[in-house]
């Protein structure tokens, strides 16, 4: 069975408007590229009961449904970083140093005093503090960050996991790719996700449903999607009737749906495939 993703995406800036979220676009993109999609996302902002709850959602989603998941943002160790914290209480466990987390944050350090031309103190308060970033909910694995090596970290629970990343895309987006690549290459490309639709005129959704039920229950493999638009600024009111799934349930649906079509007396468009 190939798995469910989805994303949640963390921080104030995002719901306020300062920053405009970017990882959702980029998520779906980098599933794409390998035969996969993203099936839901959540934006929570930096109140720590709410991630909580979110987080729980996530491990229980995981552990019933095998589904992967991927936080950005708040694994820092400012004040307004709770992630970690949250996943800990999430999942009822500690948090601890992770042995990997401190060797690769120390490197960082390092590397950082040779940049400055200073000597490496480890018990500056400034560096004993940036220890806190590879403090881990017990029992979770290191994800490397191949920007500055402040890692992230990943939790297996049952047979889904959800992995924690930096809300930086410049670190998020490779250590998402590391994970997809690394633990979940199996499911990669086993069938082309692709979707299949015609632009549709005169027609309402309403009278169109029981087609969309019947191809569906015929095509258990496939879902129909309608997209209906009044002011399309080149095809101006009409609905984009599809079917999306893996390749080959698509070529059987496809053709199915436009026969279903034929007794409404509607006018068809374009065909649009991505």
């Amino acid at each position: 069975m190939i798995p469910s993703f989805g994303l949640i995406i963390v921080g104030d800036e995002i719901l306020s408007g300062k920053r405009a979220d970017k990882h959702l676009v980029k998520g779906i993109e980098l599933l794409k590229a390998r035969g996969l999609t993203v099936s839901f996302a959540n934006y929570v902002g930096d109140d720590p009961e709410r991630i909580t709850d979110t987080l729980r959602q996530a491990f229980a989603g995981a552990r019933e449904r095998g589904e992967v998941v991927f936080s950005c943002g708040g694994i820092g160790a400012t004040p307004d970083d709770h992630t970690r914290q949250c996943a800990a209480r999430a999942l009822g466990v500690e948090l601890e140093l992770h042995p990997q987390a401190k060797v690769l944050i120390t490197e960082r350090m390092q590397d950082t005093a040779r940049e400055q031309g200073t000597v490496f103190n480890p018990d500056s308060p400034d560096n004993v503090h940036r220890l806190n970033m590879g403090m881990f909910p017990a029992g979770c694995e290191v994800i490397p960050n191949p920007y500055n090596k402040i890692p992230g970290f990943r939790c297996v629970a049952g047979p889904g996991a959800v992995h924690f990343l930096p809300g930086f895309p410049v670190m998020a987006w490779p250590m998402m790719e590391w994970v997809l690549d690394t633990h979940y290459a199996a499911h990669q490309r086993l069938h082309s996700h692709v979707e299949k639709s015609i632009i549709v005129f005169g027609g309402m959704e309403a009278t169109l449903t029981p087609l969309m039920q019947a191809i569906e229950a015929g095509h258990p493999e496939i879902r129909v999607f309608s997209l209906p638009s009044v002011d399309h600024p080149q095809h101006g009111r009409h609905i984009e009737l599809g079917v999306k799934g893996n390749e080959a349930a698509v070529a059987l649906a496809y053709p199915a749906l436009l026969e279903g079509l034929k007794p409404f007396g509607v006018t068809l468009g374009p065909e649009l495939v991505r």
